[in-house]
């Protein structure tokens, strides 16, 4: 008889902890799969950056998870969510899938961005692959400029700057 309630116990603790992870897993914004990458410290070792050499391009994104085959990038924003997502989070999430494509050589059909009301699943397609790198490439092309002009007209975005005190087009 004792045996029967120990394992009543253990089953019922179990099935505590699979709805408790169930919770977490869609409170993070995680799709169903397995996670085989994570940058948020809280789930143990931090993982290396995704590199690629012929872009230069470092990456570090909060997951990766594999579902059916196919590895999705996840990327975590504190903050509640805009209307439409910011256009250097979509970016963001776009690097993030062509370093997964060239480093574990998996194309991801999209990526998510979760946001702490609201997920956005964008879809990851050539046309974003080819703005993507055109943006790196003004971006190299800018690293080799000796002036680059101010590329924006927010004074709340010019105000937390970390290149405010040097910069002279501040506004």
């Amino acid at each position: 008889m004792f045996l029967f309630y120990t394992a009543l116990v253990l089953l019922l603790v179990a099935l505590v902890l699979f709805w408790v992870s169930g919770r977490t897993r869609r409170a993070a914004g995680l799709p169903g799969g397995r996670i085989i990458y994570t940058d948020t410290r809280a789930w143990g070792k931090v993982e290396k950056p995704l590199y690629d050499p012929t872009l230069g391009l470092t990456g570090k994104p909060d997951y990766l998870v594999e579902q059916n085959g196919q590895i999705i990038p996840v990327e975590i924003k504190s903050g509640r969510a805009p209307q439409a997502p910011y256009d250097s989070h979509i970016y963001q999430l776009a690097a993030y899938c062509l370093l997964v494509e060239r480093t574990l050589g998996r194309r991801p059909p999209y990526g998510i961005l979760h946001y702490t009301d609201r997920d956005f699943a964008i879809d990851y397609t050539r046309e974003l692959e080819d703005a993507l790198l055109h943006l790196l490439a003004e971006i190299r092309r800018d690293e080799r400029r000796a002036e680059v002009p101010r590329s924006h007209e927010n004074a709340a975005r010019c105000a937390k700057c970390g290149f405010r005190q040097t910069c002279d087009q501040r506004l």
